[in-house]
């Protein structure tokens, strides 16, 4: 290839949501694409303002409207979906309980037709049938003015690869389509561990995937029969690589004046999810902060907790007032916009929030959540972890034990690197000895690590850009 073709290489990059700025917009991945590419453009769920302070002059930025699915659109999609969960049920304790999450028992004209995607997809659910669900998904945007929009755009811009850096989002589509008819290559980044062994279809079908290991690639071989190995690249995740960046360093005294946390005590930190997949986490939180308040730790600790960023903290409020030796941690995440059809996503992290995360991570002594990914996040620092679920089927709380029994973190269970405890006594006793014996399962927090994260940290978007690159 001469060089003035190889110079003419451009990158569209998808960005679809919070987390998806934080991880290639805050990460070293705009600096490193644009050392590769001669040009970059993101195509921005999010508003385009929200990109004013983070990004070089040369980057343009095209933000996507916010469009609302149609009810055909959204039937091929569902269909798609639940066709793709009873494809792959068997033997998976987590596709299982989605596809039993999906169901709606409700009155309304959308509940009637998921119980008809549920009665049609019980025979008609194999592979083939998946492609022809997806194909009248795609098909229902052919008159689309917005989709239309999107054609003149890529056709104007001309991207040598679309760039997705998320694979599941509906609104995500319209895009995927428009660039189908115009021949664009397309590749898309695996969003987390979780997404391949429990979560439902993908938005579309793309022409290349980039994953975080081995293990990653091979699940994405086992649920998508259609996609060959040399549809996949592994580029471990840039999630984790603000944690050997330099500038989200901070020292463990700049910690504790950040918290106000005693620097002659051991810190704990417990890491909230949002009240969807963790509605237990204040009972967790009370019976920590009960446990120091009563003595019935043997050290005296800070208790620093950290909000999830995808809510308000509003459902702590009474713990706050009700134990005010407990620290907080409310990620400050903006909320770019309040119209959205999943306003979560609209949430987006401040520089100063990744380091104090990286902070909070390298610097605690403890980290406990409630099976979430965070769980990696303190072991990339050596940390020991707790796992606390105390809801089953018999106690009332909300069930969060069936998690244990998802592909993906039984891997980790197995693995030995984190401490499940399921009850007060439990989680009591674990804490006393994760701080007694924190490098106990230190050995497999890092083959875990190993295995579910194929690449060193250091220069991971580098690694991606180059990988990119050479697709197109």
């Amino acid at each position: 290839m001469d060089n003035s073709t190889e110079k003419n290489k451009s990158l569209g990059l998808v960005i679809t949501d919070g987390v998806g700025f934080r991880n290639f917009v805050l990460s070293d991945f705009l600096k490193q694409a644009t050392a590769k590419f001669e040009k970059v453009v993101i195509f921005s769920a999010l508003p385009k303002e929200t990109f004013d302070e983070n990004i070089s002059p040369e980057i343009e930025v095209i933000e996507l409207p916010n469009l609302q699915e149609g009810g055909r659109t959204w039937f091929f999609r569902k269909a798609k979906e639940i066709a793709h969960l009873r494809n792959n049920a068997a033997g998976n304790f987590g596709i299982q309980d989605n596809l039993t999450t999906n169901y709606n028992s409700g009155s309304t004209r959308r509940a009637k037709l998921t119980r008809l995607i549920y009665r049609v997809t019980r025979k008609l659910h194999s592979e083939k049938w998946i492609g022809k669900y997806y194909q009248l998904q795609q098909s229902s945007f052919s008159k689309s003015i917005a989709v239309k929009n999107f054609e003149q755009t890529l056709r104007n811009l001309k991207p040598s690869i679309l760039f997705f850096t998320h694979q599941r989002p509906p609104y995500i589509a319209p895009l995927i389509y428009a660039a189908e008819k115009l021949d664009i290559n397309t590749c898309s980044f695996i969003f987390s561990w979780d997404n391949l062994a429990s979560k439902g279809r993908m938005a579309g079908d793309f022409d290349h995937y980039l994953v975080w290991s081995d293990l990653m690639k091979s699940e994405l071989l086992q649920f998508y029969k259609k996609v060959s190995t040399k549809q996949i690249s592994i580029v471990g995740t840039p999630q984790f690589e603000p944690y050997v960046m330099n500038q989200y360093h901070g020292s463990k005294q700049e910690f504790a004046n950040r918290f106000d946390l005693n620097t002659n005590l051991r810190t704990i930190c417990f890491s909230c999810g949002d009240v969807s997949t963790s509605a237990n986490d204040p009972l967790y939180i009370e019976t920590i902060a009960e446990a120091i308040q009563t003595k019935k730790l043997n050290k005296s600790v800070n208790f620093l907790v950290r909000t999830s960023p995808a809510e308000e903290p509003d459902r702590f409020k009474f713990l706050a007032e009700k134990f005010p030796f407990i620290k907080w941690n409310y990620p400050d995440w903006k909320q770019s916009r309040q119209e959205h059809a999943e306003l979560w996503s609209q949430r987006v992290p401040t520089k100063e929030d990744v380091k104090d995360l990286r902070m909070i991570l390298e610097y605690s002594d403890l980290g406990m959540n409630m099976c979430s990914t965070m769980s990696l996040d303190f072991m990339l620092f050596d940390k020991p972890v707790i796992n606390p679920v105390f809801g089953n089927m018999e106690n009332g709380l909300y069930n969060d034990q069936r998690f244990l029994k998802y592909a993906h973190y039984e891997k980790v269970i197995k693995s030995g690197s984190v401490i499940i405890a399921k009850n007060a006594e439990e989680l009591i006793e674990s804490i006393n000895f994760s701080l007694e014996n924190p490098e106990a399962r230190l050995t497999a927090q890092r083959e875990l690590i190993k295995l579910q994260i194929g690449k060193p940290h250091e220069n991971t978007s580098e690694g991606i850009a180059e990988a990119l690159k050479s697709l197109v």
